[in-house]
């Protein structure tokens, strides 16, 4: 049930890559942990949010597994990065199961940063920032140089961003 091939992932693991609701369905009501953690340090939520699976991260979100969990060896969360790959529906899941918002991984960005820094400033990546702003997401954590999300969009020439930043900042 909880078996580990050479990449450290489980049964779970390996229905979750596979989009295989029923497969995972039944592993969790067998006991499978819905929270392991394979050896690149992903969990299924992270997987999901990843692959920008919204049915099977809701399917897993509903048997239990967290979203609040670090993983990567970045030590980020999945939110981190589905902000990174601008995956709004996704992120929008994982603010309503209690993702920290706020979370700092090691290259010191937040979902917040790695939505801008990371992103392409294109329409899914506004999306994702407006979820993480309109959830409270912090503008005053910075990354390692000090910059504050403005700053970085404004860096990047996200005109967009900049506006929507600006918009959160004078309602607070």
């Amino acid at each position: 049930l909880n078996a580990r091939d050479a990449y450290g992932r489980t049964p779970l693991h390996v229905a979750t890559y596979a989009r295989q609701a029923q497969a995972i369905r039944a592993l969790a009501k067998a006991g499978a942990d819905l929270n392991a953690l394979e050896s690149d340090r992903y969990d299924a939520v992270t997987i999901a949010a990843v692959a920008d699976d919204e049915a099977t991260l809701r399917l897993l979100l509903e048997l239990g597994a967290t979203a609040k969990q670090t993983t990567s060896r970045y030590d980020g969360t999945a939110l981190i990065a589905a902000a990174h790959l601008g995956h709004d529906g996704v992120v929008r899941q994982l603010i309503t199961a209690g993702a920290p918002l706020d979370h700092v991984n090691n290259l010191h960005w937040t979902a917040l940063i790695e939505s801008i820094v990371l992103g392409n400033g294109g329409p899914r990546h506004q999306a994702t920032l407006q979820a993480l702003l309109r959830a409270g997401a912090s503008q005053t954590l910075t990354d390692r140089q000090g910059n504050t999300p403005l700053q970085l969009a404004r860096q990047r020439g996200f005109s967009e961003m900049v506006r929507m930043l600006e918009a959160a900042a004078a309602r607070r």
